[in-house]
């Protein structure tokens, strides 16, 4: 089990959330802003298998390409997202457990 920490443009959240629940993905979606990617941001934290992980990157991707295309506006910045992938035993170091 791996955890894929996604941080992404408000301007993608509704539909990228949308066409991952209707795809099956389960994550949770915690509003975020600071310095990392400025203010206006969502992180998505998904928990997925390592076998689902290129269905689930390609997904995303994909999302975010419709969003664009579908408001007809293509964000500026070089990426879409940002995403961080751990390993499920590197997690008890995160919740303190030892």
């Amino acid at each position: 089990m791996k955890l894929l920490v996604c941080i992404l443009d408000d301007f993608y959240k509704e539909q990228v959330e949308k066409e991952l629940r209707e795809k099956g993905y389960r994550m949770t979606e915690l509003a975020s802003s600071g310095g990392f990617l400025r203010k206006g941001s969502t992180t998505f934290l998904f928990g997925a298998n390592e076998d689902d992980l290129p269905g689930l990157r390609d997904s995303l991707k994909e999302a975010c390409l419709n969003v664009e295309k579908k408001k007809q506006r293509k964000d500026k910045r070089p990426h879409r997202y940002t995403s961080f992938l751990m390993k499920s035993g590197d997690l008890s170091a995160l919740l303190g457990n030892q």
